[in-house]
């Protein structure tokens, strides 16, 4: 459907869209209280701001955004990628209404290294502009913890917060506190410990968040070798387990292929409302760092436009120099000194398969934590797809499955089950025994069970379906579909029948059956009403035939009522077992005068 543009201060902005200069830049739209609505990029301003009001859109947000559109104001700059940051820059500070919404990530940790003398490495939710060094921001507590662990345990680095300039540890203005007592620090504040070997520890922590861990576990093979050949073993068992916790670390890391390094991954897995955009980090073969950014769309954004925002915000984040990116798709778009592929083939497309599969579980997740929130999201969006799917009038809160079921025309019965909000509802499934019907007739047997239960609901002003599905192809249904009619209900509710062969569905006067998809959530619904009504009538035949076919013997002998059959078999749990017991066991059970018959029978019989 497309939406009409509408504007009653047209010819104002057409006046200013005529000036636009056709050059890189952003714009701001404003709304008749001069407050930012919309924040957009431009490769060239004047014909990006006036596809807005030359063209019908196809989402109705944007219509709205131009109905509402009472001033325009632009920025030029030098380039598309300069925009690209502007824009993503100024959505963040105005956070305009139309919009996408970059998801604030302050709740993420990033590991500091602080710009200091003696610097600290400590976790932090602040970025603070003042020269230190950032790493992450890490999706998981854990790993922040145990990286801290293994820097604390290795390189004995400070905790306090002193000013340890040379002038004050010359003064002796501080003292070593528990820490180095205990063995967790080396002293600096006493200038125990060389700034030069303090920032060596530094530089392997640096390497090690960076992921070029390899460097430093062969600087500590050196170092190992050289203390052992020095007969230091001392000092070279605490080389050891600083190199094996390292190696352990590093074991962790995902391995692609020693010949990728510094490489950025980008992909986008997006629904109706929200877009998700995976990153990967990969140096040196190993994937170090992974993160997936929520973006919540506004407008009809295209997929180009989400991916664009998404790299720009998460490499400014994590302050990103890597010089290529892998996408799932060319971008228009080309940002300065950076190369952008799309892998078709090789270990390139495995990482970007990855970093895929990464942002759809991490949809799939936010789908079920919102369905744990509140599960009737979840039966809502079934309901609708029902809906949809079989183009019913209304939404099918309460469908009903009939099955019948017959062996050789012996004891027909029939079921019907009973779903509420695509979920069952037992307490309402009937059983039904044919009455009007001889011989296996399924035909007649649908019709009579159909009539009955919608003849009883009529009468006793319940709430009929929405939907009745019946198991069985086009003559079940043009049955069920009679009984509906001698009702006066049809075209009241809906039916539809599945035949078993090729799980088609069939609509009352249409030959041609409609074909769902098997993934289809749809399909998954009607076979599982199918099934349930399969199961609840073939055991209420099963029940039935064993209970005829155990008393059929006790019934044939005169004096005998179905009381006293019924009794024999609760107590003796079958015939074999009352032909084999003595006359006294029978008349503890059922008494003298019936025992003598019963007795009586089985051994004259026999």
């Amino acid at each position: 459907m497309k939406y009409p543009t509408k504007n009653g201060d047209i010819d104002y902005l057409k006046n200013l869209i005529s000036v636009l200069p056709g050059k890189p830049g952003i714009y701001q739209f404003y709304d008749n209280t001069g407050k930012i609505i919309y924040i957009g990029k431009a490769k060239n301003l004047k014909k990006r701001v006036a596809s807005y009001f030359t063209k019908q859109h196809d989402s109705r947000k944007t219509a709205l955004l131009v109905r509402n559109i009472t001033d325009i104001k632009h920025m030029v700059v030098e380039s598309e990628q300069d925009a690209l940051l502007l824009e993503n820059n100024l959505i963040k500070k105005y956070q305009p209404r139309y919009n996408i919404r970059l998801k604030d990530d302050k709740s993420y940790p990033w590991i500091c290294i602080k710009n200091e003398p003696f610097p600290r490495v400590f976790k932090t939710r602040n970025l603070i502009r003042d020269g230190s060094k950032y790493f992450g921001p890490y999706t998981s507590i854990y790993t922040v913890r145990t990286l801290l662990e293994l820097f604390k345990s290795e390189y004995k680095l400070r905790t306090c917060n002193y000013q340890l300039t040379d002038e004050n540890i010359k003064s002796g203005k501080y003292k070593v506190c528990l820490e180095y007592h205990i063995g967790n620090c080396e002293g600096p504040c006493e200038g125990l410990v060389s700034a030069e070997k303090y920032n060596q520890g530094i530089e392997d922590i640096n390497d090690i968040l960076k992921g070029n861990i390899s460097g430093v576990i062969k600087h500590l093979e050196l170092r190992m070798a050289d203390m052992a050949s020095q007969m230091n073993f001392e000092e070279a068992q605490k080389l050891k387990e600083k190199y094996d916790s390292l190696k352990r670390y590093q074991s962790k890391s995902t391995i692609v292929s020693p010949t990728i390094t510094n490489v950025d991954v980008y992909t986008i897995e997006q629904d109706q409302k929200f877009a998700f955009i995976n990153y990967l980090k990969v140096i040196n073969g190993a994937i170090i760092q992974t993160f997936t950014l929520e973006i919540k769309k506004i407008l009809d954004e295209s997929a180009e436009e989400l991916l664009l925002a998404g790299i720009v915000d998460i490499r400014q984040k994590i302050y990103s120099n890597a010089k290529e990116i892998l996408v799932p798709f060319q971008l228009k778009t080309q940002l300065k000194d950076i190369t952008i592929k799309v892998p078709l083939r090789g270990d390139k497309k495995k990482l970007l398969d990855l970093s895929y599969r990464n942002a759809k579980y991490f949809r799939l997740e936010k789908d079920k934590q919102t369905v744990l929130k509140n599960p009737k999201i979840r039966d809502e969006r079934i309901l609708k797809t029902i809906q949809k799917d079989l183009q019913l009038p209304e939404l099918p809160v309460k469908i009903e499955c009939f099955d019948n079921s017959n062996l050789q025309g012996s004891n027909p019965v029939a079921a019907c089950v009973v779903f509420k909000n695509a979920k069952p509802l037992k307490n309402d499934y009937r059983h039904y025994n044919i009455k009007t019907v001889e011989g296996p007739n399924d035909f007649a047997s649908m019709e009579e069970v159909v009539y009955r239960r919608y003849k009883r609901l009529t009468e006793e002003n319940k709430n009929l379906p929405q939907l009745i599905v019946i198991d069985g192809g086009k003559g079940q249904l043009s049955s069920a579909v009679s009984a509906l009619e001698k009702l006066n209900l049809r075209g009241k509710i809906a039916i539809i029948g599945i035949a078993k062969r090729l799980e088609e569905i069939y609509f009352p006067d249409d030959s041609v059956p409609l074909y769902i998809n098997k993934n289809s959530e749809t399909l998954k619904i009607i076979q599982q009403l199918r099934d349930e009504a399969h199961r609840f009538g073939i055991t209420f035949h099963r029940n039935k035939r064993s209970k005829n076919i155990s008393t059929s013997e006790l019934n044939q002998i005169k004096g005998i009522g179905e009381k006293t059959a019924k009794k024999l078999l609760l107590d003796f749990k079958s015939v074999k077992n009352i032909k084999d017991s003595d006359k006294e066991m029978l008349i503890n059970s059922i008494g003298h005068s019936k025992a003598e018959i019963v007795y009586n029978y089985f051994h004259q019989n026999n």
